[in-house]
């Protein structure tokens, strides 16, 4: 029952939010959202507003896939946000404006976390006292500010009025693992979301001891899911849309500033491009284009709200391309029309960077933890990306094929943060806001 409640581990994810609710039974157990077409507890991390006269402020509010719906339903006359998470950090963002409205990150949140309530129903109506929140390692941006993102986090999660504790997401993932052993064992947890990627080593004992798990290490960078998405996006999409073009100014013909097309690899940005002002710079750049037509695309791309199902169709030629060698990417919705066979060696071949840097990364978390690969008893795989075959290997590249786990993708980080929070103390697992544990 939920008044039985001691504890809410909260995954607030870059691109899916999960809750979990830690119960006197010392069990853990997840919210359901009962949506159409929505996967149990998965809350997409998604916001959608709208002008209407009877809502306060004149202005709809929706979240999870609610939002999504509504957005499908009337893109024209929406403003959708996704993965907001992914700003959390970022000094260039100071609001996002809706309906002639500025909105901080922190009031996003707030109408994120309200939504996020109202449609567990009583599962979330009474929260526990004690509310664990998952946070990455290292935050995404180019130069992400920890300081910043820890005050616009404490004034997302101070709308819940209870005991907030901030812990690192794969060490929530690692608690949930600790239940499946019944021995001592040195565990590395990989954390792919979509802006991050994380990495902690935990020290397990056997069951009954004093102190169960240990924090050994952790590191983490700021490339997962939508850094993969992006590199779609960039080979099969951008290319259609102008990037790699040239227009004339002054009598000189010059290549398009790329960035134009950054806005295209980040969500909160992407769909912020609505606005007269961008719009005009895109006019003025398709007078002077040489292939007027794709900028023309772009627009399109902007004006009609296109960033959602294009990333879905990117997102469906991923997962595709996790359990087939070949895949076929289509996308066809006002006038932008991108058709393209894509194989598992391509796509491998546009992320080998991002592999690299992700390999480095857990030498990282090793080094930190004082540690070797052979000493490494089990690694854990969690999260949407670690379904990518090349994720995959990285592993089996270091440690047994034996030692490496994997399931409950999207709902072990929440599911150990809720047990967590039944500790008697949990300040051993809270995390520091210390650059150190960043790479």
């Amino acid at each position: 029952m939920i008044s039985l409640a001691r504890s809410a581990g909260i995954d607030f994810g870059t691109t899916n939010s999960v809750v979990a609710l830690g119960g006197v039974d010392g069990e853990a157990t997840m919210v359901g959202y009962p949506a159409p077409g929505n996967s149990g507890s998965i809350f997409r991390s998604a916001l959608c507003f709208w002008e209407d006269d009877a809502a306060a402020g004149g202005v709809a509010k929706e979240a999870g896939p609610w939002a999504i719906a509504e957005f499908l339903e009337f893109p024209q006359g929406s403003r959708f946000l996704q993965s907001f998470k992914s700003v959390a950090a970022s000094k260039a963002f100071e609001h996002a404006t809706i309906f002639e409205k500025r909105l901080r990150f922190e009031e996003l949140g707030h109408v994120f976390l309200d939504r996020l309530r109202a449609h567990a129903a009583d599962a979330l109506k009474d929260l526990p006292s004690r509310v664990v929140v998952g946070r990455p390692v290292r935050y995404a941006g180019q130069r992400p500010d920890r300081a910043l993102a820890r005050q616009r986090y404490d004034l997302m999660f101070a709308a819940l009025e209870r005991e907030v504790h901030y812990v690192y997401e794969p060490l929530g993932a690692a608690f949930s693992f600790a239940a499946r052993l019944d021995e001592p064992a040195t565990l590395l947890v990989a954390d792919f979301g979509g802006g991050t990627s994380d990495f902690s080593v935990v020290r397990i004992e056997a069951p009954g001891a004093a102190r169960r798990c240990t924090p050994l290490g952790s590191a983490g960078i700021g490339i997962a899911g939508d850094r993969f998405d992006y590199r779609i996006m960039d080979k099969l999409v951008l290319p259609m849309l102008g990037k790699g073009g040239t227009y004339t100014s002054m009598g000189k013909v010059l290549e398009i500033p790329a960035g134009h097309f950054a806005d295209f690899g980040d969500w909160a940005r992407l769909a912020l491009m609505h606005n007269r002002r961008t719009l005009a710079e895109l006019e003025k750049l398709k007078r002077a284009a040489g292939d007027p037509a794709a900028i023309g695309r772009m627009i399109a791309v902007v004006e009609n709200e296109l960033g959602y199902p294009l990333y879905d169709a990117v997102g469906r030629l991923k997962r595709a391309l996790s359990t087939d060698e070949h895949a076929h990417f289509h996308f066809d919705s006002a006038g932008v029309q991108v058709e393209a066979d894509v194989s598992r060696a391509d796509f491998e071949s546009w992320i080998a960077p991002d592999l690299a840097r992700i390999a480095t990364t857990v030498d990282v978390a090793l080094d930190r933890a004082g540690i070797r690969a052979n000493a490494i008893d089990h690694v854990f795989l969690t999260g949407g990306s670690s379904l990518i075959p090349a994720v995959r290997r990285l592993f089996e590249a270091r440690f047994p094929t034996s030692h490496i786990a994997s399931g409950d993708e999207l709902t072990s980080i929440a599911h150990g943060l809720a047990l967590i929070g039944q500790q008697d103390s949990i300040a051993e697992w809270t995390a520091s806001n210390d650059e150190a544990e960043q790479v």
